[in-house]
């Protein structure tokens, strides 16, 4: 029951990250101008016919729906034809507190599985800390982390060994702010004795008194009417939760803290990932790898856009200091020992060195 209570935790942080925006606020998912280029000179055209099914809770006209498509276009091209994906968004296969046992056991091949999914599967707890305050300094150390590093294929072969997916990329899911309603956030003491609306599992609550608030569990449903009654003082998301949510009418101060750069991995099931052919995995890599900078290049525009669109709804944006911020919040996790324990500090401290 723990287990599946804290699936059902992490797949709401997720779709937290992925609602629907408002209707009047519209981000271009038009990828034309990305080019699909393809490594190597693999050839995997005569190779015996593969299908793909790629599952996922994200919403049409979501950054990620539309890096599904990506894959989906790009795997057939790389494959030569020979891997044909069909992609099902909106939750219509699998329903978000499912599609980890759907990948797991075959039922889905591709989804998107997210670090606090994986910490709570077995010898895999260390994950939660990826999702813990400053983890990632920027956009730019995540990815290059993750994508692009010895410390990323180790991060990802531990994954593979001990569950039956196979990570294949991490995709940029968004950075999360505070909005308040009744003051502006400049500086980290700004703070202080905020009743700051958290998701309800201790890591989240935890990372609000991190943040040097005073967190209040409370469900996404109620959060808009405790805004406006003044229940609570604040609350965190990504810039186009806050939209989509229209947060910003009653809590119409937004501080760009980025305290969670927070990413999300598309996995395929391992049973079919080891029924492919090499040149097919080559083409499977190749296609992700595109779709990463589809999903990537449009979820940093739909972010620069929210501002733009925020600001000429009369809010007021601001960007206090996030050296400090960063060095305060990790003060917190150090004088709490007790809150660190299942985290790995040998690979927390390599990845925190190469943000320096």
């Amino acid at each position: 029951m723990k287990k599946l209570l804290a699936l059902i935790l992490a797949a709401l942080m997720v779709l937290t990250g992925v609602a629907a925006l408002a209707e009047d606020f519209e981000v271009s998912q038009d990828y034309s101008n990305i080019p699909m280029e393809k490594t190597g000179d693999y050839d995997a055209s005569g190779d015996p016919a593969a299908e793909l099914m790629f599952t996922s809770v994200s919403v049409t006209g979501d950054s990620h729906t539309t890096a599904m498509s990506a894959f989906a276009d790009a795997v057939k091209e790389f494959s030569g034809g020979s891997i044909e994906c069909r992609t099902y968004a909106d939750g219509t296969l699998f329903s978000s507190e499912n599609e980890w046992d759907a990948i797991s056991m075959g039922q889905a091949d591709l989804a998107y599985i997210s670090f606090p999914t994986l910490s709570t599967q077995p010898g895999l707890e260390w994950c939660a800390m990826v999702n813990s305050g400053y983890f990632w300094s920027s956009y730019d150390h995540m990815t290059n982390t993750l994508n692009n590093s010895e410390i990323g294929q180790k991060i990802f072969a531990e994954i593979e060994e001990k569950t039956n997916v196979v990570p294949l990329g991490a995709y940029y899911l968004g950075s999360r702010v505070v909005n308040t309603r009744a003051k502006e956030i400049n500086a980290y003491e700004d703070m202080a004795g905020l009743l700051l609306r958290m998701p309800g599992s201790e890591a989240w609550q935890n990372l609000g008194a991190a943040l040097g608030a005073n967190p209040t569990p409370l469900s996404f449903s109620e959060l808009y009417t405790a805004l406006s009654t003044g229940a609570v003082d604040g609350q965190d998301n990504p810039l186009p939760s806050d939209i989509s949510a229209k947060f910003y009418e009653v809590a119409p101060y937004i501080a760009i803290t980025n305290h969670v750069v927070d990413s999300i991995l598309p996995c395929i099931n391992k049973d079919k990932w080891n029924s492919l052919t090499d040149a097919q995995k080559a083409a499977v890599k190749d296609a992700i790898a595109y779709a990463a900078k589809v999903n990537d290049t449009l979820r940093i525009a739909s972010e620069d856009a929210a501002v733009a669109y925020l600001e000429g709804k009369g809010c007021t944006v601001t960007h206090p200091d996030l050296t400090a911020f960063r060095e305060n919040v990790q003060k917190y996790y150090a004088d709490h020992p007790e809150q660190t324990a299942a985290w790995n500090m040998e690979l927390y401290e390599e990845i925190q060195a190469l943000a320096k």
